[in-house]
C-alpha cells in the first residue's frame, strides 16, 4: 500500500508544469519578473508551437524570454513588448491572436464547410423522399406501351 502511495505522489509531481525559465534569466525586481512571466505565458514558442516560451526549453524560447526581460528593464510597457515581438515575428508568436479577418477565416471555414455539406446532404435526401412524378405518357406512347405489354402477355 505504501509503494502505491509513493507511486501516486511521484506521478502527481511529474504532472505539475515545469517552467523552463533558467535562474540566470530571472530579474531581480519581483514586479518586473511577474510581468515578464505574464508576457511569456502569452507568447508561443516558434519551435514547439503549442507551448508558451515560459514552458519551453528551446533555445529560441530562451532568446525570446531574455528579449522580453530586456525590453521590460528598458522601460517598455507590456503592450509595447508584445507589439515589438509581433512586429518581428508576426501574429503567430501570440498564443491567443486577436480576432481579425485571418483568424475568423481560419476558424470559420471548417464551420462554413460543415454547414454547406449539411445543407447539400439535406437537400439530396429530401429529393429522394419526394421524387418528382414522371410526366404522363402521350396517346402514342400509351398505345405503344399497351402493344408491348399485349405482346408479352400473349407469349
Amino acid at each position: 500500500m505504501r509503494t502505491i502511495l509513493v507511486a501516486l505522489i511521484l506521478l502527481a509531481a511529474s504532472l505539475t508544469p515545469a517552467f523552463a525559465v533558467n535562474p540566470d534569466e530571472v530579474l531581480a525586481d519581483p514586479a518586473l519578473e511577474a510581468r515578464a512571466r505574464a508576457i511569456s505565458a502569452e507568447l508561443r514558442c516558434m519551435v514547439c508551437q503549442n507551448q508558451s516560451i515560459d514552458d519551453s526549453n528551446a533555445e529560441l524560447a530562451r532568446d525570446l524570454r531574455v528579449l522580453v526581460r530586456e525590453r521590460l528593464t528598458a522601460g517598455d510597457t507590456d503592450d509595447e513588448v508584445l507589439a515589438y515581438l509581433v512586429s518581428r515575428y508576426g501574429e503567430f508568436v501570440l498564443l491567443k491572436p486577436p480576432l481579425g479577418f485571418n483568424t475568423v477565416l481560419l476558424w470559420g471555414m471548417p464551420v462554413a464547410l460543415l454547414v454547406i455539406g449539411g445543407v447539400v446532404i439535406f437537400r439530396q435526401s429530401a429529393r429522394r423522399r419526394h421524387p418528382v412524378p414522371a410526366a404522363p405518357l402521350s396517346e402514342d406512347e400509351q398505345k405503344a406501351l399497351d402493344a408491348i405489354l399485349a405482346d408479352r402477355s400473349g407469349k
